[in-house]
């Protein structure tokens, strides 16, 4: 679809510059969508596979192109979907009509960008699964509000008649934070998802395992029972706890997609309830190391208190390297690991935890690249709650010494082969524990 003599400039890899990759590519993206558009199905096999996807993809695609279309138009940039003229809020058959109509061109172009998308990203995962990689998905359990998710099921969410949130998300105030955190997603109406049979959550899950191996879903605790707060609040401080859909969901799930790879991403304050529904649905939980060295011996992110269906890692995409957070503790805490485990390389925390990871219980051992690597918080991916600078970590000669990574891996199998962690050959019937190393959060 693109000539050579068009493609962009080499850029020597470094952290993402994300405004210039879309000024880069985002003409490039257009002009190949167009040249797809612009084919015959009878001549182009490829042509073919996009309308193919087109209506295998149409429950969500439809909707997402339209919302794309009309939030970018110049009458109503800007504006919240329940701000549009009624109409279209509404989403009245007539004004759905003429909007199509008026925007067919873009609609097209924005259906050809997620075809490509799709394209590429299942050839990646092909090529990754050949070399024994499986790709993990991040879900995040709500979504926003000005989405085309809730502007096209509405009667799904909690909303007034305007279509705006009547209660939203968050976490009531806890040691890390007095005010709590306020999300702000408009909640679900679990009555009316359940009475619909869970189908937006059923579509939710099979386009996931369309693009992934395994899914985390993250904050897995709402589905036992989430903090509401009435829109009308500021802070997280005022609200209450609301029971979830509990196993009701996940015996949809599996009755219409069969046996799923759901991680569950269960930290901050676990309940009873939690432990109960994550262990009903044989969904592995997960731990973070880091989060082990508070004083307290019953902490359950300590290793002795782990348990054999999860995940555990020494920090995850949303904390500190290893090593970045070592050198923020204090006397008492760096004491209390050093004596907890034997041993503490000081000028290296980061293969201290990955051995105490390697030798927990949990099934799967996650590292992130820069723990692998031995960065500081110079190669810290995400800061939560902050909106600049994130995720835009690389692999590059600023952070890698490429010559050294073959004596690396050679570190790395060697501690995974001490633990009974190296995966076995296709066709082996041992079932033992794994490895996995994680880029951003999935790899």
């Amino acid at each position: 679809l693109l000539q050579q003599s068009e493609l962009p400039l080499y850029v020597a890899p470094a952290n993402a510059d994300f405004q210039a990759v879309a000024d880069a590519k985002e003409p490039l993206l257009t002009l190949a969508a167009n040249r797809l558009l612009s084919q015959k199905s009878e001549e182009s096999p490829l042509k073919g596979a996009f309308e193919e996807f087109c209506e295998a993809n149409a429950d969500w695609l439809e909707a997402a192109a339209l919302f794309h279309c009309l939030s970018n138009s110049e009458d109503l940039l800007g504006l919240s979907w329940w701000e549009w003229p009624v109409d279209l809020r509404d989403m009245e058959e007539d004004a759905i009509r003429k909007s199509t109509d008026l925007y067919e061109k873009e609609i097209m172009e924005f259906k050809a960008l997620q075809f490509l998308f799709h394209k590429q990203w299942i050839a990646v995962r092909k090529y990754a699964n050949s070399k024994g990689v499986s790709i993990i998905g991040d879900m995040p359990i709500y979504v926003g509000g000005h989405s085309a998710d809730v502007w096209a099921n509405r009667s799904l969410f909690e909303l007034n008649e305007e279509g705006k949130a009547l209660f939203v998300s968050g976490v009531p105030p806890d040691a890390f934070s007095k005010n709590g955190q306020l999300w702000g997603n408009p909640l679900y109406d679990w009555k009316a998802q359940e009475k619909d049979g869970f189908k937006w959550w059923i579509r939710r899950l099979k386009r996931a395992f369309d693009l992934y191996d395994e899914t985390r879903i993250d904050h897995f605790r709402g589905f036992a029972g989430y903090w509401s707060v009435n829109s009308k609040e500021e802070t997280a401080m005022v609200g209450t706890w609301r029971a979830g859909p509990g196993v009701a969901l996940f015996d949809a799930l599996k009755e219409s997609l069969g046996e799923a790879n759901i991680m569950a991403e269960d930290l901050g304050v676990i309940t009873p309830d939690v432990v109960e529904l994550r262990e009903e649905i044989g969904a592995p939980g997960m731990l973070v190391l880091q989060f082990g060295f508070d004083g307290n011996p019953t902490n359950p992110h300590l290793p002795h208190n782990h348990y054999e269906n999860c995940f555990i890692y020494p920090g995850t995409h949303d904390n500190d390297t290893t090593n970045g957070w070592y050198e923020k503790q204090g006397k008492t805490t760096r004491e209390f690991v050093e004596k907890y485990l034997g041993y503490a390389d000081h000028d290296d925390m980061a293969w201290t935890m990955i051995n105490a990871a390697m030798s927990s219980v949990a099934r799967s051992a996650l590292f992130t690249m820069q723990d692998i690597l031995s960065l500081d918080n110079s190669g810290r991916m995400n800061l939560p709650g902050t909106a600049e600078g994130n995720w835009a970590w690389r692999m590059s000669g600023e952070f890698c010494d490429w010559s050294n990574l073959d004596e690396i891996a050679f570190k790395l199998r060697n501690t995974a082969n001490r633990y009974d962690r190296i995966n076995q050959p296709a066709g082996s019937q041992k079932i033992g524990k794994s490895l996995k190393v994680v880029g951003k959060n999935s790899l």
